[in-house]
């Protein structure tokens, strides 16, 4: 007893050092923080004070006339679009706010009517300083520039009869040769028509060859923006076959590709070539600063254009949500940036995509919680998979009655591992039990968990959805901030994770006590281990996912009442032992090696104890 006490107010006292030690840690780095800012801005502030105001206003004013030089030279016959004033245009549909600009004719930022940000705004894509989507054009001999740093004529705006809208831009040289880029909006369409039309682009591109360059820079939209960072990848299509980087930094597109997309949580932006890009390729890099920017994409694209004075290049441009329905409908594998399972959980995708995500939209339709939906979801899962469950407590109930069996043998043998297992495979086969049935309904949670955590974590219609005290489903619960952060755990506490873990505690409990007693330390303690873990991996996870385990728990502990007290009989099951027993047995093949092995190692275990007692 006092043993056990002096273990526990141990414990206890570590795990207060532990705290403290965290509090403590995080204190002193933020002090630290702190005192480098201070003394970089006082540097700074000096280094600036030693510069006079004349001095800078002259170096500013040399800085803008070579900046206007420069543009001037690389401009060539479109000198008088190399300075201008940026001027803004805004069209709307039902779903967005588009805002164009005249200096580069482009699509600048989109914003989404229907989500709003942490910020209590619309959801904003693109438009961040760096931002830029451009190509190459020959301005002169031996002259090129981009159309990002040349002005467009102003936006010519057209409403049209069938409800959609028409931005134009238009760029012309003294040469008389022109480039004109319009786009079409839509109602009801995230997906907005970019066409690129040159006249005289013999002449503008050099062998025909369009050359683009995209950078694009996801920012933070999430109330968990290091979920959120490890959620963004790339996603491409190449030879109409769909891939994706976010562990590499960089890909080579080996053959046409039909679009390429910056993707986030729950938000894309992708360019789409109607007739395919004949070659690319994108570096990406996950941001590790503390600005509220995901990643850096920079993707470059090439495409053959025939070589005659008129052409038309018909792309898309997609700003929008990360919804499985719109996105099947957008272009051809684009439906696969919601990751429903890839690469080693590939084996999942079929089970969101044909069963998950049909029953949660069913319930969907007519019950208005969410929450309600996934606890309702979690109910027929365990009903579907209870048959399994039932032969796994059958299986725990035959160990069980055979635990005084076992217990005997454990005496017999000792310390003679070997032969004890021989002894109780033969104990197991004579009584028709198999060892490994209680583990079933474990192996068959981890497809499912799997399946759910990919389908949770990219379910849009889980963003900003709140249920009982959880303001969105498809980030963690807060029960608590925490005034330090602890590393694999975060600088928070959520409850929904506290109810999980707990649940899974119970049934670990529980299942050990219908157990027969392990030798292994490991066992003894797995009940205490595994929580633990569970504790630090689900409480960064979506509290749909969290809610979900606890309700799979809960009817777990349920299920296990009945079944136990009401429905197995421990005086049948031993009937059922004794006349298995009785029976002619028939051994396969597999038992068969199993056994004539453990009988060798056996064997070859005595020949060294008797030569070990002649020594």
């Amino acid at each position: 007893m006092n043993m056990d006490r002096t273990t526990v107010i141990g414990m206890v006292l570590l795990a207060i050092l532990f705290f403290m030690f965290f509090w403590y840690t995080n204190k002193q780095q933020q002090g630290l923080a702190d005192i480098q800012k201070h003394i970089a801005d006082s540097t700074q502030k000096a280094n600036d004070a030693k510069i006079k105001p004349t001095d800078k206003a002259a170096a500013f004013s040399d800085s803008l006339h070579r900046d206007s030089v420069s543009k001037l030279s690389a401009a060539g016959n479109f000198a008088q679009a190399a300075i201008g004033t940026e001027t803004l245009t805004v069209v709307e549909n039902d779903l967005l706010k588009a805002t164009f600009s005249n200096k580069g004719g482009v699509l600048k930022y989109v914003q989404l009517k229907n989500y709003k940000g942490i910020d209590s705004l619309p959801v904003k894509l693109s438009g961040n300083k760096d931002d830029k989507l451009s190509y190459t054009i020959n301005t002169a001999p031996n002259q090129a520039s981009e159309t990002a740093g040349l002005f467009f004529g102003n936006a010519q705006v057209t409403k049209n009869g069938d409800s959609t809208q028409t931005i134009t831009y238009t760029l012309s040289d003294s040469a008389g040769r022109s480039i004109t880029h319009e786009y079409i909006v839509r109602t009801g369409k995230y997906m907005i028509d970019w066409n690129i039309i040159m006249n005289g682009a013999d002449k503008l591109l050099t062998n025909g060859a369009l050359n683009m360059t995209w950078h694009e820079s996801p920012t933070r939209h999430q109330a968990s923006i290091d979920y959120e960072k490890q959620l963004s990848n790339i996603c491409f299509s190449v030879n109409n076959e769909f891939d994706y980087i976010s562990s590499k930094t960089e890909a080579t597109f080996e053959g046409p590709a039909q679009w390429v997309g910056a993707v986030q949580q729950f938000f894309n932006t992708t360019l789409i070539a109607k007739n395919s890009f004949s070659s690319g390729s994108v570096k990406w890099a996950r941001r590790v600063d503390s600005s509220n920017t995901l990643s850096d994409v920079d993707v470059t694209l090439q495409m053959k254009l025939p070589a005659t004075a008129s052409v038309t290049v018909p792309l898309q441009l997609y700003y929008g949500p990360n919804d499985y329905k719109i996105l099947t409908t957008a272009a051809p594998e684009m439906d696969k940036i919601v990751n429903l399972g890839r690469d080693l959980y590939s084996f999942v995708r079929p089970i969101n995509k044909y069963i998950i995500m049909p029953v949660f939209n069913f319930f969907a339709s007519f019950i208005n919680s969410y929450g309600w939906v996934i606890a309702l979801l979690t109910l027929l899962i365990r009903g579907v998979t209870s048959p399994l469950t039932y032969k796994s407590y059958l299986s725990g109930a035959k160990m069980r009655v055979l635990r005084p069996e076992l217990d005997e043998l454990k005496k017999k043998f000792g310390s003679d591992q070997q032969g004890f297992a021989a002894e109780q495979m033969k104990l197991f086969r004579e009584a028709g039990v198999n060892p490994l049935g209680g583990c079933m309904p474990a192996l068959l949670q981890i497809p499912i968990f799997f399946a759910l955590y990919s389908f949770f974590s990219s379910n849009i219609s889980l963003r900003s959805e709140s249920f009982l005290w959880v303001k969105d489903l498809s980030s963690y619960d807060i029960l608590a901030h925490l005034p330090f952060t602890i590393p694999g755990f975060g600088d928070h506490i959520s409850f929904f994770t506290l109810t999980a873990v707990a649940t899974s505690f119970l049934i670990s409990i529980y299942n050990m006590s219908m157990t027969p007693t392990q030798d292994n330390p490991a066992m003894k303690y797995m009940p205490y281990i595994f929580p633990f873990v569970l504790l630090f991996v689900f409480n960064k996870l979506p509290s749909a996912l969290t809610w979900y385990y606890t309700v799979s728990n809960i009817i777990t502990l349920g299920i296990q009442f009945v079944i136990q007290n009401y429905i197995l009989n421990h005086d049948k099951i031993l009937a059922q032992i004794e006349a298995k027993r009785k029976e002619p047995k028939k051994q396969s093949k597999f038992q068969e090696r199993y056994t004539q092995m453990m009988e060798s190692q056996k064997k070859i275990q005595d020949m060294k104890q008797k030569t070990q007692g002649k020594k």
